[in-house]
């Protein structure tokens, strides 16, 4: 009776407390591997534009507590975006993201820490030896949308009609589920599901495999009216063979 008792608390410890805190048992499993990496090319206007890469590179720390970290990078003409997003492991809401950005020479380092409980964000911007800060404060919990998309992935029920509404650091969308639909990438046609954010600035095609790989995304790239279509996909890094 008493490990029912148990095993009940620790369920509606990790589904329904706040994020971060009061674990009781390991995170569910991943639909993907520590090491997975996703390439694609960004395209505009369905040409080439450049390149990026999203990786998910499994547990480590931050100020002594597990968390996950997925690193984003892009590359184009005269930009250059990359980020180490730390997630809490139970539901992929951003704890700390750092940004490296060079657009059109401009360097800027960026560094967000984000205080769930309070609502606030605390946003610390560094080009050459100037550092500035400011604190934005939302309602409800932030997210990150390549957190997102990987918490969909593990998460999402895939029904048709599903509505996830989110709020980003800059705005509130909410995303739908609107179907099933073919997707041609590269030379081969995959059946997916097509995931659309109102108001409309973002589309999520994943594949209907079990790892739900995400084929396309529009609109997450930090410029201009771009898609990162998939380009190559890798389950986990693999070993280094010592020589």
């Amino acid at each position: 009776m008493r490990t029912g008792i148990f095993v009940a608390g620790c369920f509606f410890m990790t589904f329904f407390l706040s994020p971060g805190r009061g674990h009781c048992a390991d995170p569910a499993p991943l639909p993907f591997a520590s090491g997975e990496e996703i390439q694609y090319d960004i395209q505009k206007f369905g040409l080439k534009a450049g390149k990026a890469i999203l990786r998910f590179e499994g547990i480590t720390q931050l100020k002594g507590e597990d968390v996950y970290l997925i690193v984003f990078i892009a590359q184009a003409v005269n930009f250059y975006d990359e980020e180490r997003i730390y997630v809490d492991p139970l539901n992929f809401l951003p704890r700390h993201v750092e940004r490296n950005l060079n657009i059109f020479g401009k360097k800027e380092r960026i560094e967000e820490v984000y205080d769930h409980q309070s609502g606030h964000i605390v946003l610390t911007k560094r080009v050459g030896d100037k550092e500035t800060q400011q604190t934005l404060e939302k309602e409800g919990h932030v997210e990150n949308i390549y957190g997102f998309i990987y918490r969909y992935r593990r998460d999402g029920g895939f029904n048709t009609g599903d509505t996830v509404d989110i709020i980003l650091p800059t705005k509130d969308v909410s995303f739908q589920l609107e179907g099933k639909q073919k997707i041609s990438v590269g030379k081969k046609v995959y059946d997916a599901y097509i995931m659309e954010s109102d108001p409309k600035q973002y589309r999520v095609w994943f594949d209907k495999s079990p790892q739900k790989i995400p084929l396309r995304i529009d609109g997450a790239v930090g410029f201009g009216n771009t898609s990162m279509v998939l380009a190559q996909y890798e389950a986990s890094r693999p070993e280094q063979v010592e020589e």
